[in-house]
């Protein structure tokens, strides 16, 4: 049992298996690390069938956000090694209700290493606080990363199940909200072509820099969720991308190609003032 205000770092290392379980780790339990078989993602996996379409207790459904597999609402949270999975997920989105997360973030301070993120619609909901996503594997159709958060993700593997939607949606609601998903040297692969990003926000904010897009992306590149007044405060850039996707030519003109001095802040640290958290 892992005590409520726990204030040491707890290893929890899991063997290799597949775990069919909806988890939930509360605010009151920070600190908790979960450990797979090193170099062995795939073998250990927890996964749940749930979807947003899906009853509750209390005879209501569950809506997206508790659809998720693994809930984490506890600060300081790492994962390394596993695999999260929602295996109620549908690739059509006209589908209504089979919103199905793998993994829902709505702690502070956390981090994922050699994680991997499995589902179509609504994979990962990188939902509140500040986060960082290393050497992860994310897989998805539709809007598969979305939240409110501020998030780094690093050498990550991006995998597009499907087109022609979106890979992410951030909900950034004002110009103040020190918020967005930052990817720097990650890789995007799979079904396209796709967008990069919707705008889930009015002021949604999304960066791609050093990025291989080996995948077709819409000219366009982005969407504005058909609301032409959020071109005016989005923040959506790219910055020394390459591939077959990376030819910015047709452009929606509310994106960015960012110069040195614009990019700078969202490509290492910083970003997320990981100097001040990553190694507690």
């Amino acid at each position: 049992m892992v005590p409520h205000d726990n204030a040491d770092r707890l290893k929890i290392h899991i063997l290799p298996g597949v775990y069919s379980e909806k988890v939930r780790i509360p605010a009151s339990k920070p600190y908790i690390s979960l450990i797979g078989d090193p170099n062995q993602a795939s073998a250990t996996v927890i996964t749940w069938h749930d979807k947003a379409s899906d009853k509750g207790n209390d005879g209501s459904e569950l809506g997206t956000e508790n659809s998720a597999s693994v809930a984490v609402e506890s600060d300081y949270f790492c994962a390394s090694w596993i695999t999260f999975q929602a295996i109620n997920s549908v690739v059509d989105p006209a589908i209504e209700g089979h919103q199905a997360v793998a993994l829902r973030i709505a702690g502070d301070k956390s981090m994922f290493y050699n994680a991997r993120f499995l589902g179509s619609q609504d994979t990962l909901l990188d939902e509140y606080g500040t986060h960082y996503f290393l050497h992860c594997f994310i897989q998805g159709s539709v809007d598969f990363i979305f939240g409110f958060a501020r998030s780094l993700y690093r050498e990550c593997t991006i995998s597009v199940l499907a087109s022609p939607y979106a890979i992410t949606a951030h909900g950034r609601g004002s110009a103040s909200d020190n918020t967005g998903y930052s990817f720097v040297n990650c890789t995007v692969s799979g079904n396209g072509p796709v967008y990069l990003g919707r705008a889930w926000g009015e002021y949604s904010r999304v960066i791609f820099s050093y990025t291989d897009f080996d995948i077709n992306i819409f000219p366009q590149g982005w969407s504005d969720w058909g609301v032409p007044s959020r071109d005016n405060t989005v923040v959506f850039g790219e910055y020394q991308c390459e591939g077959k996707g990376a030819n910015r030519r047709g452009r929606v003109d509310y994106s960015k190609a960012l110069s040195d001095l614009e990019a700078t802040p969202y490509i290492d640290f910083e970003f997320i003032s990981g100097a001040l958290w990553l190694r507690l």
